[in-house]
């Protein structure tokens, strides 16, 4: 491999090389970045600069309708080998992300979700007890790593260490996942921001995590502990959790990847989804990035696509590192464009493109690779304070194996106001008493600045209307079709 890393500037500080791509390599460089790091930016960005299509068309790919569910073969799976297969699993939580989009500046997983037995339970500490229940349950090792950004690290490895239950050896509990600069979208130069020099750059998308996981040695490592399978997920869907029937039906399938699947409803219309490539055979990862515009009717339509991907992943250890191994640590995935400006905060600031892959895009990669039905409990990510709301709810209940229980996961549809409720800390303001109950309720919209007293209770199709002012919801009221019920009886 060719180091970037050599002087790509004259004495006179200007530029040796005319290629746009030279000043970002120069930056990583500067930044101490890897060169497996810079080698996979560069794919992306030369498949940008040379503005090849990503479009997924339509009439190139086969629906996915007969896809096994995990229920369904559940009695074909060898209780033993199951076991045996869990015996030989472990745990990678993607968790770099820092919640910006809610207003948050430390890690994501460090939000809490709710609480349990008076103790205040953060996505982290849900899934460490998830993680140390399994083990003790089931007698497995189960290593746990997180792949966390710089940002994320200090804090959320601090939770790892004191956690007086939780002791890992011979397996890292972390690895560290790369940055790239944010491209100017008219120049295609590495964007320039005094104001805050962190926000010039971003994650290249969960698709990282292949290259991460090549230069940490980490499949090396688990190798070298009997560890045989990975199962990968965001830290922010406490969903998925350790499942030794999960860990028996990927071991039986043969199968060196497999993805699990969910049936979408209206609300995972616009979620990516996975097809069959007519050309190739092979599995393919559609985002909606990937959508031409005249193939949005079909790509949202549920019931021609019927499973949506939800980011769980399940790798065999060895035929992953051996497809690493032929590409030098940088998979060939298809790049996402993803268009923002330079503070996501601020839309007056400068227009920039995040060069991204998804991790469920290597499915195409391997002829093998498979997917699975898994019901909804599998899938319970929290991405905007509608989702918290829910998680907060009384819909769900934490239960002492750390589980999120409900009890038919058909949750309500739930649109806070996000000009009062989309930042954390304008949400907690406002629920001061915590979110009401949802029990009785279809769905909860909420128009305007409202908070809320103790126990206040949702019911069919709550609305609250803009008062075009700050108004508030008393303790013990019920919320309705027609607002605030009245409390007097005719």
């Amino acid at each position: 491999m060719v180091s970037r890393c050599c002087f790509p500037y004259t004495n006179r500080g200007e530029p040796v090389s005319k290629d746009p791509f030279e000043q970002s390599a120069a930056k990583m460089c500067e930044h101490g970045m890897s060169e497996i790091a810079i080698s996979q930016f560069e794919r992306l960005y030369r498949t940008w600069q040379a503005d090849q299509s990503e479009w997924i068309r339509e009439s190139d790919v086969e629906p996915l309708t007969d896809i096994p569910a995990v229920r369904d073969i559940y009695h074909t799976i060898d209780h033993d080998k199951a076991m045996e297969a869990f015996g030989k699993t472990a745990f990678l939580k993607l968790n770099g992300g820092l919640g910006t989009s809610m207003g948050l500046e430390g890690p994501k997983s460090l939000l809490p979700v709710r609480r349990h037995k008076a103790k205040r339970m953060r996505f982290l500490d849900i899934i460490l007890g998830q993680v140390i229940t399994a083990r003790v349950r089931e007698q497995v090792p189960l290593p746990l790593t997180l792949m966390n950004s710089f940002r994320t690290s200090k804090e959320s490895m601090s939770v790892l260490r004191h956690n007086r239950r939780f002791h890992q050896e011979g397996v890292p509990t972390e690895i560290i996942q790369h940055v790239e600069p944010k491209i100017d979208m008219e120049t295609g130069l590495p964007v320039s921001f005094p104001d805050d020099t962190e926000l010039e750059w971003c994650p290249p998308g969960h698709g990282d995590v292949f290259a991460t996981l090549w230069e940490s040695g980490l499949l090396d490592s688990l190798l070298e502990n009997g560890i045989e399978y990975l199962f990968i997920s965001n830290s922010d869907n406490l969903g998925a959790r350790p499942s030794t029937t999960l860990a028996g039906a990927f071991a039986q399938s043969g199968a060196s990847f497999m993805v699990e699947v969910a049936r979408r409803t209206p609300a995972d219309r616009k979620g990516g989804h996975i097809v069959r490539d007519r050309r190739t055979g092979h599995l393919t990862l559609r985002e909606m990035t990937q959508v031409h515009a005249d193939d949005k009717a079909d790509a949202t339509d549920i019931a021609k696509h019927p499973y949506f991907n939800t980011n769980n992943i399940w790798v065999r250890v060895r035929d992953l590192r051996d497809k690493l191994a032929e590409t030098d640590g940088v998979l060939d995935l298809p790049v996402i464009r993803n268009r923002k400006t330079v503070d996501p905060t601020d839309p007056s600031t400068e227009k920039v493109i995040q060069l991204e892959t998804a991790m469920g895009a290597a499915i195409s990669l391997f002829d093998d690779a498979t997917c699975i039905e898994v019901d909804r409990p599998r899938f319970l990510p929290v991405k905007t304070t509608n989702d918290l709301f829910i998680m907060r709810s009384d819909r769900f209940h934490l239960t002492d194996s750390y589980e999120m229980e409900d009890g038919n996961y058909i949750f309500p549809q739930v649109e806070l106001d996000p000009r009062y409720y989309k930042y954390i800390a304008d949400f907690d303001e406002r629920f001061p008493y915590g979110v009401p109950s949802l029990a009785a309720a279809n769905s909860f919209t909420v128009k305007g600045d409202w908070t809320f007293g103790q126990n206040v209770k949702c019911f069919a199709d709550a609305v609250l209307e803009d008062n075009g002012e700050p108004s508030y919801v008393p303790n013990g009221e019920f919320v309705g079709p027609a607002g605030v019920e009245p409390d007097d009886w005719l």
